[in-house]
């Protein structure tokens, strides 16, 4: 397993070991050991999967401490634009962003830690994303941030994304956070 920073202070890129031949592949997508070697000592309680079409874009949301969530995602089928925001209030990067292409093809992987919005956008139909994370689910202390804050100018690729009716309305960074 390699761990490539990115641009962003504890965001990181996961490329696991893949081992391929003629039957198909295997890698292993988790292991608390190996994680834990390469500094990401976090524990996980709690899986989620998604299944969208081509145009999907969801997100950037996030929980509100205490129940902010770090989340280890990947694609198993599909392609993603993913993207994660530093709200981390006093980082030196806070109000960036960063982003990768996850795939199932690629195998890659991204270590999203609290403090982050998170967000994708569906490449392709019948993409399977799935994720882990660190804290549970809490109605309460969810929030996000509008997918085209012009503030925050995330390059998305896409002007007309499929959304949820609470991404359309959801709050702009600078209605939330200061920059």
């Amino acid at each position: 397993m390699e761990i490539i920073p990115t641009e962003i202070r504890d965001l990181l890129i996961i490329k696991p070991d893949v081992f391929a031949d003629d039957r198909g592949y295997f890698f292993e997508s988790y292991n608390k050991e190996k994680f834990a070697d390469k500094g990401i000592t976090t524990s996980f309680v709690q899986d989620n999967e998604s299944k969208s079409k081509k145009g999907v874009l969801r997100g950037l949301h996030y929980q509100k401490k205490p129940f902010a969530q770090g989340k280890l995602v990947r694609v198993i089928q599909g392609a993603v634009l993913d993207v994660a925001v530093d709200i981390r209030i006093g980082s030196p990067t806070f109000g960036s962003w960063a982003s990768i292409e996850l795939t199932g093809e690629n195998k890659l992987m991204y270590w999203i830690p609290e403090g982050f919005a998170h967000g994708f956008l569906t490449l392709k139909d019948d993409t399977i994303f799935t994720y882990k994370c660190t804290g549970v689910y809490n109605k309460a202390s969810e929030a996000s941030i509008r997918w085209n804050d012009p503030d925050l100018a995330i390059n998305w690729g896409i002007t007309d994304p499929v959304l949820s009716e609470k991404d359309k309305i959801s709050p702009f960074f600078n209605q939330i956070f200061s920059l």
